[in-house]
């Protein structure tokens, strides 16, 4: 039988109308129409359009968009084996519509005899693989029926090969509640021209009432279609029926129920089916339309009848990622690993491969499904090339791949084993790659304490695991990037906490030695400090123990005296900004008032001579303040020989201290403080008096004098 005469064909209404349109298609790779012939570019600013695509391209081959203006570019010249190349790059690295597919396979149908049909079957196999598409499966099963020399000469190979072909069609639309009935009624045509062609009818007869009442047995939209298609095709085997009718009355009882229950799906569906289906919406309405069918369909817990409207779903929205998140989810639920599942998480990358949770969900798939070393090593090389909105996601996708290593090489299953080199190799190049991006520090920490560990307790290599800690910390050292963060004390403290889980306590105790007079965030220097002493306390001796009160209690002091200056000076900005708008309304009637100074009355001059003495002397003592605070907590030990000198006691800190001045005045103005309240206690001062010398040091004298320094 000649296939390519009869009567199969799976073209709807609108295909037909176009049957001109596609055969002049296939006839020819130059498809411009005459009214866009005339609105095309010319040659020669093609040929610059060309070269400006394939620079671009060169350098950013993830611009999807230049990939599909260059292969139109392309397939408008006719440039064959460009075009061929085109097509191949961008199917590396992205999946191709199905409308793409089709005018690929049409593009090299075109160009070939029947007999080298198989090259474009391949094409039609690899679009199928990407998306669930029923116009693709119909283009795909038109051009068997039509152009597979062995189907078209009705052989039994031939015949066979169509079957097969049809059945994975029905499997692949069976659930499609809007299209997949366009399938089946090209399967039963198939096996009714097959049965004008044979002797032994019986058994075709059988063939093809069991795919009706399978079809049957299935909600379509146009259920009632296919069962007076059924009912009249019985009459021509000589039933009696009325094919008048869409009831079920003359059919089999088993069919009947069948068909209702199918019916009653439908009608429950009907409405979620007009959302998803109708024209003139925007996408987000059709998007929110179509996940409320898919919460509609997981009420109903049919595994099956979910996957078939996400694939529908995908199809319609290939770039959204949460829709591949949702869809991976869900089968990671349900189906927990298998090959469907991984071959949804590969069309996932590749449909969204800048989401860097699908590709580390994808790489525990493949751990779940027991795949080889070589193919998750591919996996997660091809992630790494991929560009990730953060930082967050490349750290994850590191982490991942080592645990994975790490479960492997624990469990060292089958002929798959694996060498702890490859682990470290894996922490090398995320520190390569992470370490000049990652200033914030804290993934970096993540990642070399995950490292050190590993050396430690799964390689059993001190020396490594040391140098972990050791080659982290001499970095962030080196580049003073820890300064405003809390990861460099964690580092320290994490280097430590393995030193003494292994009961090294001296090299614990040196690690301290080093780090605790280093400035940490926050209270974290305070911090160190009393860990080095509560660490002395439970692993160290007496003596290591007043050693480390020797080194930790200065540099606490110097801790304090250094909050209570920024406390100082925090409190004295606050003052000057609440002061400021208060002296800039003096300095105003100051400088409208000094226009008639001249003309103010003796008294009134007199007034004004002796404010101006007052605010002198305010100054002054101003000074002395600052010069007492700064002096009094300064760290580094004076001697003072000048006979202008105060003697300060009573002070809450260092008892004492010997305040040299500039001059008698300012002198003067300090010892009018004794007496006076400083940081909650009163001081005492005194005029160090140098004649007395040090035959009277340390007794204040009758005279209010001081021996001197």
């Amino acid at each position: 039988m000649d296939f390519e005469k009869s009567s199969v064909s799976i073209k709807d209404d609108t295909e037909m109308a176009d049957d001109d349109t596609a055969q002049n298609s296939e006839s020819s790779l130059k498809l411009s129409s005459d009214s866009d012939s005339s609105d095309s570019e010319d040659e020669a600013e093609q040929t610059q359009q060309l070269r400006a695509l394939e620079s671009d391209l060169s350098t950013n081959p993830s611009n999807y968009d230049a990939h599909v203006l260059y292969i139109k570019l392309l397939r408008m010249r006719g440039e064959i084996e460009k075009l061929r190349e085109a097509r191949e790059n961008m199917n590396v690295l992205f999946p191709l519509t199905p409308a793409m597919w089709v005018e690929w396979a049409k593009d090299e149908a075109s160009l070939l005899n029947d007999s080298d049909s198989e090259s474009v079957e391949k094409l039609y196999e690899r679009g199928i693989s990407e998306y669930l598409s029923i116009p693709l499966w119909r283009e795909y099963l038109n051009y068997v029926l039509q152009h597979d020399p062995k189907v078209c000469d009705s052989s039994v190979d031939g015949i066979s090969k169509a079957r097969n072909l049809f059945e994975r069609a029905v499997t692949a639309a069976a659930l499609h509640v809007a299209q997949g009935s366009q399938i089946w009624d090209a399967y039963t045509q198939f096996e009714q021209s097959i049965l004008q062609t044979i002797d032994q009818s019986d058994i075709q007869v059988r063939r093809i009432r069991s795919i009706f009442h399978r079809q049957l047995s299935i909600p379509f939209a146009n259920m009632k279609s296919t069962l007076l298609a059924y009912k009249a095709w019985e009459v021509e085997q000589g039933n009696s029926l009325d094919a008048e009718s869409d009831n079920v009355d003359g059919i089999s009882s088993r069919v009947a129920s069948s068909y209702r229950k199918a019916e009653e799906m439908y009608d429950a569906r009907a409405h979620l089916e007009e959302h998803t289906t109708r024209q003139g919406i925007s996408e987000s309405e059709r998007y929110q339309h179509f996940m409320s069918y898919l919460g509609f369909e997981k009420s109903f817990g049919d595994p099956a009848r979910v996957q078939s409207l996400y694939e529908r779903a995908i199809t319609d929205f290939p770039v959204s990622s949460d829709l591949w998140l949702d869809y991976t989810c869900y089968l990671d639920k349900i189906l927990k690993a298998g090959n469907l599942v991984k071959d949804v998480y590969s069309r996932a990358t590749r449909n969204c491969p800048w989401v860097g949770e699908l590709w580390v969900r994808y790489l525990l798939c493949l751990e779940h499904g027991l795949a080889s070393e070589k193919e998750i090593s591919a996996a997660f090389e091809k992630s790494v090339q991929c560009t990730f909105s953060t930082l967050e996601e490349y750290l994850d996708l590191f982490l991942t791949r080592v645990d994975g290593l790490r479960h492997r090489i624990s469990s060292a299953r089958g002929d798959d084993v694996l060498n702890y080199s490859l682990i470290r190799e894996s922490f090398q190049q995320a520190r390569d790659y992470l370490s000049p991006h990652l200033k914030n520090t804290d993934g970096l920490l993540r990642l070399h304490a995950y490292w050190a560990c590993l050396e430690l307790k799964l390689n059993n290599n001190l020396t490594a695991a040391r140098g972990v800690w050791g080659s982290l910390l001499k970095t962030w050292i080196q580049e003073c990037i820890c300064l405003c963060s809390g990861s460099m004390l964690e580092a320290w403290q994490g280097y430590i906490a393995m030193e003494i889980a292994l009961g090294h306590i001296n090299e614990a105790r040196a690690i301290y030695k080093r780090c605790y007079s280093k400035r940490f965030s926050g209270t974290g220097s305070e911090d160190i400090c009393h860990a080095w002493l509560r660490f002395e306390r439970e692993f160290g001796t007496l003596d290591d123990l007043d050693h480390s009160v020797q080194k930790v209690m200065p540099r606490l002091e110097e801790l304090r005296l250094f909050r209570l200056e920024q406390e100082s000076k925090s409190l004295t900005e606050v003052t000057d900004q609440r002061e400021q708008p208060l002296k800039e309304t003096a300095r105003e009637k100051r400088k409208s008032g000094s226009i008639a100074i001249d003309e103010q009355s003796p008294a009134k001059r007199q007034k004004t001579e002796a404010n101006d003495g007052e605010e002198k002397k305010g100054k002054v003592e101003e000074q002395v303040n600052e010069q007492l605070v700064k002096d009094t907590y300064s760290s580094k030990t004076r001697l003072f020989t000048d006979q202008c000198t105060a003697f300060v006691s009573n002070l809450n800190i260092r008892g004492l201290a010997y305040v040299n001045f500039k001059d008698e005045e300012h002198l003067a103005a300090a010892l009018a403080k004794n007496k006076q309240m400083l940081l909650g206690k009163k001081l005492s001062i005194t005029r160090s008096n140098p004649k007395r010398g040090k035959r009277e040091s340390g007794a204040l004298t009758t005279s209010g004098e001081c021996p001197s320094p």
